[in-house]
């Protein structure tokens, strides 16, 4: 590891990866040849944090699009808090990503829906790369294993940014596994090391009480102490999205898998360890409730709920991704009783509660799980506003569940290029952020956007510091 450096980039996930392929890329375009370091916290082998792990659901149409819809989600769910011009932006740069990343050998499958109803304006399409996040960050760091001038450590952690007397950041210390402190001067810096997930003081502070209790959806989270975030704030960056936000997820508590996440609460019940249920499973789509579901498991219900429901339901959806991303089968019973005492549940409360749901059911509306089909209950609370058909044909099955910490919202305020912004709005020299560091999310996260926005905005980092700052 030299000393000095053109480009530092902070984290090796999607936004890191790309900020480090396009600048190395668009600098040999332009007869350049920087020197870039890519900086990873982690171990080579679970390298690099949430991003390995993540089934990475892209929001794009089969002609890699981008969901034109989801500027107006993101407005509607942030309560108007949200940087629009920075939606507006991912909407057209998006899908050029994602056609840049398929272009590089990524097999990315389009994947028409024709079960349930998704929130994505994309003709009833969604994409997913074959093998995962990690499959994408595996080929983008083979491609910059291809250029000499680009070089990455490992077990190597960024703590403090170098800054001149007039405020430009120009470079980063760091510490080796060894222990010992290392000045790495750059004038170009790039924050991509993720949120503070992995931060007990810091959730404390923003989340709350028993924040610290939420369990990481990925091993690779542990690193993502929002070092980041309070480096940048120490030499004066302003911050952008909400700082008691985060995005959580029902994993199976049974498996040991990472993102075990089980999806679909919305064509059956939860219900707490008391068997009540405590939440509308289908207010909205399948990706516009997940997220909220699993929240309440953890503000409200202890951490721990179970999801419910029968034989038709079943049949309907298997196989497929609803019910298949965690490794292991649902419990399984021939009574409701058999069932509850497979999931440490009450059989008399169970069966209580599936009896109450079932007599509050609407059996005149057809039942239409490709839209939200206003099939909902009546006379009970919380009232189920879609798709509540009775659980009355077995066996009947069930999933125990937790909810997992994904991400946390708060992050650093960037404009377009992914420079980071200071108190005043204007541009700190020589930084930049990109990925889940950047906020914008506020109250809830309209998903299948993160992997794009960090792989997006990276890309946009990379060209232009190329172009404009080497």
């Amino acid at each position: 590891m030299q000393s000095a450096y053109d480009l530092v980039v902070v984290g090796s996930g999607f936004a890191g990866c790309m900020t480090t392929l396009k600048c190395v890329e668009t600098a040999k375009k332009l007869g350049k040849s920087p020197k870039v370091l890519l900086v990873e916290a982690g171990i080579e082998e679970e390298r690099p944090g949430a991003s390995r792990w993540t089934q990475a659901f892209l929001r794009l149409d089969k002609d890699l699009n981008f969901d034109k819809r989801w500027p107006s989600i993101v407005h509607k769910t942030s309560r108007g808090l949200a940087d629009m011009e920075y939606c507006n932006k991912l909407v057209e740069i998006a899908g050029p990503t994602a056609k840049y990343v398929e272009s590089l050998g990524v097999e990315l499958m389009r994947i028409k829906e024709d079960k349930v109803a998704l929130e994505f304006d994309t003709d009833g399409v969604f994409v997913r790369p074959h093998g995962g996040g990690v499959a994408i960050v595996r080929t983008l760091l083979k491609e910059i294993g291809k250029y000499p001038n680009a070089q990455m450590v490992y077990e190597t952690v960024a703590e403090k940014l170098l800054t001149d007397e007039t405020g430009n950041v120009n470079g980063v210390r760091v510490r080796t596994k060894d222990g010992v402190l290392h000045n790495i001067r750059s004038p170009n810096v790039m924050l991509a090391c993720g949120g503070f997930e992995a931060n007990k003081e810091m959730l404390t502070a923003y989340i709350g009480n028993n924040a610290v209790d939420l369990p990481l959806i990925a091993p690779g989270l542990k690193h993502n102490k929002g070092a980041g975030i309070r480096m940048a704030m120490e030499v004066g960056a302003a911050t952008s999205g909400a700082f008691d936000g985060i995005h959580t997820e029902l994993v199976d508590t049974r498996s040991k898998q990472p993102d075990a996440v089980v999806w679909g609460n919305g064509y059956g019940i939860l219900v707490d360890e008391n068997c009540k249920r405590f939440f509308n499973e289908a207010h909205a789509e399948l990706f516009g409730s997940f997220e909220l579901a699993a929240y309440h498991t953890w503000k409200d219900c202890n951490q721990k709920s179970w999801f419910i429901f029968d034989k038709t339901t079943y049949d309907f959806f298997k196989p497929g991704w609803v019910y298949d991303t965690t490794d292991l089968e649902p419990e399984q019973g021939a009574t409701i009783g058999e069932l509850a005492g497979k999931l440490g549940l009450d059989p008399h409360a169970l069966q209580q509660t599936v009896n109450e749901f079932n007599t509050a059911c609407d059996t005149t509306t057809p039942l239409n799980f490709l839209k939200l089909d206003g099939k909902g209950t009546k006379g009970i609370n919380p009232p189920k506003s879609n798709w509540a058909q009775p659980i009355i044909s077995p066996p009947f099955y069930g999933y125990p569940l937790t909810a997992n910490l994904t991400f946390t919202y708060g992050g650093l305020a960037t404009n377009l290029n992914a420079q980071v912004l200071a108190q005043n709005g204007s541009v700190i020299p020589g930084l930049y952020a990109a990925g889940e560091i950047h906020g914008v999310f506020y109250h809830e996260y309209p998903p299948a956007s993160s992997v794009l926005r960090s792989l997006s905005f990276g890309g946009v980092a990379g060209e232009f510091i190329a172009r404009n700052k080497t």
